[in-house]
């Protein structure tokens, strides 16, 4: 063997791992960092706030006596509260016994019931803050498509005869009247309806005036992204890719890859592309089953190969206002929180398949197939997993802060904490169960195609 042909798969390996690594650590950091501030504002006292676990590499007391360490394993982190056992926040009933009185108040245990409560919801709420954040920030520097719908940049195409261009806004197309690009079904409709030819007849605005030009099909077959973990992934297709036939048909539309895909019943066929720079190529794909959501609630279980498509044109934008870009993070990280929730619904009721649910070499490998398609689409992937982490805490689960949360709702009920014995005996059920659901993902990750 050609030890050589193995570099480019260490390469991607190591980045992938590297890639994981980092949007892990960025997660943990912050959600431990709102248990830590807001347990530091609320009058606990963090004795340390650890990054990973395992042997310490690195460790730095502060002016408040908090220790701050990186470990050996970047697969996690904890605070340790004065008063606990653990990184799980487990009670120590012994180190409790010998505090000070005027040294209880200070400890997770010892605090007023609001202060542990706030404390403990910090985590998944810094979670959820970072989502908005992200998705605000770029979101803000994407902006939103400009209305009326105008040539940013056209991308490159096979084909010959265009004369539309940058800064052109487009009225109508086939003597039929562009919808507002924001109307998603009507302008997904317009789209379809169009003729089925390479080239069509644009009316645009040109420095003032109406004119008619010769503009490409609004949306070819062009490979605008590859979905993670997709059959198109994981073959040598690339963005930019332009499909111009399907076992030697020849598409000019992206609605004709679509269909055929979804008619596949999973058949390998061939898709013939040209790449930017004139070179051609034959790549054979096998669609694959995938449990997409849908808008009105719910499932549907459809033929995928993992290409998203794009307009023939980079749209021109305008720029989004702070608010508004705020308004549609929050609206983002609302519809990523009810799609895992509808999710796990339907995986527990065999709806859908349970290869849904990924462990950590599932997410490691989108991690790095988010990584390789630039830092925007990076970045963007840990604000989804952010919000997806602080969704998993508040799950009512004993070791989780959701389990926390709901011991806590029981002493503000009944005006007493449940007692040590009963909290051992549940904490220990919790890691159970924590525990199974890590090796039925790690399974998932091992034996899911």
């Amino acid at each position: 063997m050609d030890i050589l042909n193995l570099l480019p798969q260490f390469g991607n390996l190591f980045m992938t791992i590297l890639a994981f690594v980092v949007a892990l650590s960025v997660i943990v950091a912050v959600h431990e960092y709102g248990h830590y501030i807001v347990g530091r504002w609320s009058g606990i006292k963090a004795e340390v706030f650890s990054l990973g676990f395992g042997p310490v590499l690195w460790s730095r007391m502060d002016r408040h006596g908090t220790r701050w360490q990186v470990a050996l394993l970047p697969f996690g982190g904890f605070v340790k509260f004065l008063g606990d056992a653990d990184a799980a926040s487990g009670k120590d009933a012994a180190a409790m016994a010998t505090t000070p009185p005027e040294r209880l108040r200070q400890t997770m245990h010892g605090a007023p019931l609001w202060a542990r409560t706030v404390t403990v919801a910090a985590g998944p709420v810094f979670n959820f803050i970072l989502s908005i954040l992200v998705f605000a920030v770029v979101m803000m520097s994407q902006g939103e498509t400009a209305e009326p719908l105008t040539v940013g940049a056209l991308r490159p195409l096979p084909v010959e005869g265009v004369s539309l261009r940058p800064g052109d806004q487009v009225l109508a197309i086939e003597d039929r009247v562009l919808p507002a690009f924001g109307e998603g079904e009507g302008f997904g409709g317009f789209i379809d309806d169009l003729p089925r030819r390479a080239l069509l007849d644009y009316e645009v605005v040109r420095d003032g005036s109406r004119l008619r030009v010769q503009g490409p099909q609004l949306m070819p077959p062009l490979v605008n992204g590859l979905a993670p973990q997709s059959a198109a992934f994981a073959s040598d297709m690339r963005t930019g890719d332009v499909i111009t036939a399907i076992n030697d048909t020849p598409i000019v539309t992206f609605s004709e890859l679509r269909s055929f895909v979804e008619g596949s019943d999973g058949a390998t066929f061939d898709l013939h592309l040209w790449r930017p720079g004139g070179e051609t190529l034959v790549v054979p794909i096998t669609p694959r089953r995938v449990d997409e959501p849908q808008d009105e609630g719910g499932f549907s279980t459809e033929w995928r190969v993992g290409i998203m498509g794009g307009l023939a044109f980079e749209p021109a934008t305008q720029r989004l206002d702070p608010l508004s870009a705020v308004s549609a993070g929050v609206a983002q990280t609302g519809r990523i929180i009810q799609g895992s929730l509808s999710g796990l619904y339907h995986m527990v009721t065999g709806a859908i398949s349970s290869c849904n649910m990924s462990g950590p070499i599932g997410i490691a490998q989108v991690s790095g197939a988010m990584a390789s398609q630039g830092a925007e689409s990076f970045i963007w992937f840990i604000a989804v997993l952010s919000t997806a982490v602080g969704l998993l805490n508040l799950f009512p689960v004993p070791v989780l802060d959701g389990g926390h949360l709901v011991f806590y709702a029981y002493e503000a009920a009944t005006g007493r904490p449940p007692s040590d014995r009963a909290l051992k005996v549940l904490m220990s059920i919790g890691l159970t169960l924590v525990l199974s659901l890590m090796m039925f993902a790690l399974f998932n990750d091992i034996v899911c195609p």
